[in-house]
């Protein structure tokens, strides 16, 4: 789950990590309050959405009167924000933050993001702050700093005094700056984010660290242990679809094709997906019942799946372990009558109970197209697609 810079800038303070003063504002007329209340003469407003790249794209600006701020917030309010990590349909903007200027002397990058290879924290570091980082990988790798965190002790003093040196923080900031780098490590931990970028952290003409923007991100797994992060989860920024299947418990990703996959196992749909796209065809979704599937559940997957006007054919494909063949094919024709599916349906069953499942299927009378081994489901799905009817296939 992602969260908004303000609300990442929120949990960072609570860890002793220091940001700027700000406001959020739902109207112009806020945002030339907020700057207000802030102070000084320089003030910075910024979209709050869940993408990256919003300078670029004309969603930070930078003002030197109330009348900027507000006209500023005026532009970017109730308008889609297109950048290069948002895909093209954009994001939403419906809320900003405003906050105070500062004089900035050095920016610099930290970064927190799990190695599941090595099943540690890595710590990144690196003097070009302001950048995208997988640009400074490409154009300036000698200044990227890594750190491997040992899991059993977590993130040492001297590991962040280390980094604070390699960043070029001077002698008399170094105290500072470990305070602030195991700060942000503790944020990681605690809260269970498998992802923490400041980008900048800048150092200030002041002598002070502070983060200037922030990036969080959580695993959706861990967030029972914490109730005050699901309550940051904002589903304006989210694709409904993904929003609507995730309130039922399922997992759906939207896609640019036209075949939809019901699947279960995000292995499995990673291999549906290869086999579409070898046989020529190219998946519009997939959504992944999961273990345990009942009828009931797999006619939601249906309702979920065929909800994409993209979608013209629909390739069911199983291997049932914890999940029943029988229980899959009964949701499977349960959602076919109810809701009066007219698209071609193929459906591959493997594992457990699969002959009562293909029984229930072949006994039903609704009109499937069978197969046996997922190379062959996927040929028949594209076909399907291309022709528009099941007959063709």
């Amino acid at each position: 789950m992602d969260i908004h810079e303000y609300q990442a800038k929120e949990i960072l303070a609570k860890f002793g990590v220091p940001i700027p003063k700000g406001g959020l504002a739902y109207s112009p007329e806020q945002a030339a309050y907020r700057a207000r209340e802030i102070g000084g003469s320089v003030w910075v407003v910024k979209a709050q959405v869940h993408t990256g790249g919003r300078g670029k794209a004309g969603g930070v600006k930078v003002c030197k009167t109330e009348h900027e701020v507000e006209e500023a917030a005026d532009r970017m309010l109730g308008r889609r924000l297109v950048t290069h990590q948002s895909g093209p349909a954009g994001k939403m903007v419906n809320r900003l933050y405003v906050e105070g200027g500062v004089h900035i002397a050095k920016e610099l990058y930290l970064g927190f993001v799990l190695d599941r290879s090595e099943q540690r924290v890595i710590v990144i570091g690196s003097t070009e702050g302001g950048m995208d980082i997988e640009e400074v990988a490409e154009t300036k790798p000698e200044s990227i700093v890594k750190i491997s965190v040992e899991p059993a002790v977590g993130m040492q003093a001297f590991q962040a005094r280390e980094l604070a040196f390699k960043l070029g923080i001077p002698g008399s900031a170094v105290a500072d700056a470990t305070r602030v780098i195991l700060g942000a490590y503790r944020c990681f931990r605690d809260k269970d984010s498998n992802m923490l970028e400041i980008n900048p952290l800048v150092f200030t003409q002041e002598g002070q660290l502070i983060a200037l923007d922030a990036k969080m991100s959580f695993d959706d797994n861990a967030l029972f242990r914490h109730p005050d992060i699901s309550e940051l989860r904002d589903k304006s920024q989210e694709d409904p679809r993904e929003t609507q299947a995730a309130d039922r418990g399922l997992s759906y990703v939207g896609l640019d094709g036209d075949v939809g996959c019901i699947v279960n196992g995000a292995g499995l749909a990673m291999a549906t997906m290869d086999m579409i796209l070898l046989e020529g065809g190219a998946p519009a979704n997939f959504l992944d019942i999961g273990g345990g599937a009942t009828p009931e559940r797999v006619a939601k997957a249906f309702r979920l799946v065929t909800q994409d006007k993209n979608v013209k054919v629909v390739l069911v494909n199983i291997f049932a372990g914890i999940n029943r063949c029988d229980w899959v094919a009964q949701g499977v024709v349960k959602a076919v009558e109810i809701a009066g599916l007219e698209l071609p349906l193929v459906v591959r069953l493997a594992g457990t109970n699969v002959e009562e499942g293909r029984r229930i299927i072949d006994e039903s009378g609704i009109n499937v197209i069978s197969a046996t081994t997922l190379a062959e489901a996927a040929r028949l799905s594209v076909q399907a697609a291309k022709t528009g009817t099941a007959a063709a296939a």
